[in-house]
């Protein structure tokens, strides 16, 4: 076995573990007892979806997703900021 096809492995095996806290992190974006929770849930996921598109691109050798998942890295940070406000002052805007 070269030491290649073990590093695919291990994407992938990678890929399956984000893959399982993705969905454990929309259960409790869904059953989330309180709305701070559901925001956490719903960063947990933004992390997710970007290492799961950075291995994905690892995984096919293409810079392509690397730019994708910066671009949903600064919208999952400015969604955060922008639904932690509303719930601090139930305003957006000041």
């Amino acid at each position: 076995m070269t030491p290649q096809t073990l590093v695919m492995y291990a994407v992938i095996g990678a890929m399956h573990v984000v893959g399982a806290a993705m969905l454990l992190a929309l259960y409790r974006l869904v059953r989330g007892p309180s709305v701070p929770d559901r925001i956490l849930a719903l960063d947990t996921l933004y992390v997710c979806a970007i290492a799961l598109l950075m291995l994905f691109g690892m995984y096919l050798g293409t810079a392509v997703y690397f730019e994708a998942a910066l671009i949903i890295a600064m919208l999952g940070f400015v969604g955060t900021v922008v639904l932690s406000k509303y719930v601090l002052r139930r305003d957006i805007v000041e």
